[in-house]
């Protein structure tokens, strides 16, 4: 039988239901017994004041002085102009030690401007790696690039968006945030063999509250985010799991922290279950990986709690990242190795996937008793999936000239994509679209399509300034994704490239060399 509710947990219960509250939700004892600040100073801007966050003008001033204090070390450019119109830097630090090709590793936080410690975290850590010789020595053969506020917008309001309402970690594949164009060019002209973007997650979420008798939150300080999707190479995404990962996991709880896979519940069918990792190229752990990376997103228990626990997330944003670091510069010759046999894989193309659905009891704090229970939950699991949908990789994908837009969101992607000089009349696989639903309102600034085609060959005519996307390029996993209309994230699936039933959509798949279309591999 259910208590009768007291004013604290019925004001719980209403900060679980509603998802956010305007000051943290979170109980002084929780805090104390679950989540303590560690004793440690920190000198970062949002540490130089009692309250509040890291300005844009702060973050800056920051950035300038470290530069100032190390030109040698450290350089600080601008990847460009949010759409309000504030600079957004990026930081490269030289590796230690000299050597003519030392691993490239990126890290970005702030993505979301509600996520204050992924911020604030890599600023502690530059200052550490320029100011600290224990933690510079991270940097042996480690070359670094650091965005440490992508959504300066959003970040200056604490808000989640960009400026104009879209949310930059859906935007990897439909490109249509500005700043999202410039952050894929920043990656892309550093071409980093690993990648890490740190986020934060809420804690005390709607669905929790149907949990236990009067709520549950989050036991864990931190979630890894890594892909499962079946196109970026099994090799890949084990180096990513059992190296990277698996040692972040070691460090963290060296440190007295609880992590795990990442989860986040949805509604289905009036039950609460629970999604674990990801396939989704809209996002960026996936995205990054198959532009053939090292990749992790890393969630931290953060969003919502204002000020709360803050030296513990920013902290823990920095062991983190500091882990990421040493893995790289100690498993170098495997990173490359894995990263080369990656890019030549010829594999089919996965266009779409089922996760494995397990019952599984995960650890949650009953927000009533402040104690830590089992939960038994419903998991859909990314992690382990099985394919659905799968075609055979072309040799190159095909965009007729009126398909200009495409085109050129390929090359933001970071592919190489050439045109036809003359027209070359050739025998490639069309797509019919067979089965049409358009969704009834928008999503991230979009109408979403859900699709199906009949493929078929054909000979057809294709004009000159026809583009062609090879398949034997580092990135090229990526152009499945994008191309396939029946894939999740995909340009039909978004809305980008409009269709209808019957229609033949102005693409194709050559699955044998062109003539005139080149020879040589990107």
């Amino acid at each position: 039988m259910r208590r009768t509710r007291t004013a604290p947990a019925l004001a719980l219960a209403l900060a679980l239901a509603l998802g956010a509250c305007a000051s943290s939700p979170q109980p002084a004892g929780i805090t104390a017994r679950f989540f303590p600040d560690p004793e440690v100073a920190l000198d970062t801007p949002a540490f130089r004041k009692d309250d509040g966050f890291t300005t844009h003008a702060e973050l800056m001033a920051f950035l300038a002085e470290l530069a100032a204090a190390h030109p040698d070390r450290v350089r600080v450019a601008s990847v460009g102009k949010s759409q309000e119109g504030r600079e957004i830097p990026i930081v490269f630090v030289k590796a230690r030690g000299g050597g003519d090709a030392p691993l490239r590793v990126f890290f970005q936080g702030g993505l979301h401007g509600d996520e204050p410690a992924s911020t604030e975290g890599l600023l502690h850590l530059l200052r550490q790696l320029l100011d600290d010789p224990e933690v510079a020595a991270l940097l042996d053969g480690v070359e670094l690039a650091v965005i440490p506020c992508a959504n300066v917008d959003g970040f200056e309001r604490q808000f989640r968006m960009a400026d104009d309402g879209l949310d930059l970690n859906r935007d990897q594949t439909k490109l249509m945030v500005p700043e999202t164009r410039l952050l894929k060019a920043a990656f892309n002209a550093f071409a980093p063999e690993v990648a890490v973007d740190f986020h934060e997650f809420r804690p005390y979420r709607r669905d929790f509250a149907r949990f236990a008798d009067y709520g549950v939150t989050h036991r864990f300080d931190v979630m890894f985010l890594h892909t499962g999707n079946l196109n970026v190479p099994a090799p890949l995404r084990s180096l990513i799991a059992d190296t990277f990962v698996a040692d972040a996991e070691a460090e963290v709880a060296r440190h007295g922290l609880v992590s795990h896979e990442y989860i986040t519940t949805h509604d289905y069918y009036g039950e609460v279950e629970f999604n674990q990792g990801s396939t989704n190229a809209r996002s960026s752990a996936t995205s990054f990986a198959l532009a053939n990376t090292v990749s992790t997103l890393v969630e931290v228990r953060g969003v919502g709690l204002e000020r709360t626990s803050f030296k513990r997330r920013v902290m823990t944003t920095f062991w983190i990242a500091a882990s990421y670091l040493r893995t790289a510069a100690s498993h170098a010759d495997a990173v490359r190795a894995t990263l080369a046999e990656s890019a030549a894989s010829q594999g089919p193309v996965v266009v779409t996937s089922a996760r494995r659905a397990v019952r599984e009891t995960i650890p949650m704090i009953d927000v009533t008793t402040e104690q830590e229970i089992p939960v038994e939950v419903t998991i859909r699991d990314a992690l382990e999936t099985a394919p659905r949908l799968v075609r055979a990789r072309p040799w190159a994908y095909v965009l007729r000239p009126e398909a200009r837009d495409l085109a050129e969101r390929l090359r933001v992607l970071g592919l190489t994509v050439s045109e036809l000089p003359a027209a070359v009349t050739a025998t490639v696989e069309t797509y019919r679209v067979t089965s049409y639903r358009r969704a009834p309102k928008a999503y991230e600034g979009m109408i979403r399509q859900t699709v199906k085609t009949r493929v078929e060959p054909r000979p057809v005519e294709l004009p000159a300034g026809s583009f062609v996307v090879r398949m034997d390029q580092p990135r090229a996993n990526l152009v499945g994704e994008v191309l396939e209309p029946e894939t999740e994230n995909g340009f039909v699936s978004f809305g980008v490239l409009a269709t209808d039933k019957g229609e033949e959509l102005p693409y194709y798949r050559a699955m044998t060399p062109l003539v005139g279309a080149g020879s040589e591999g990107n």
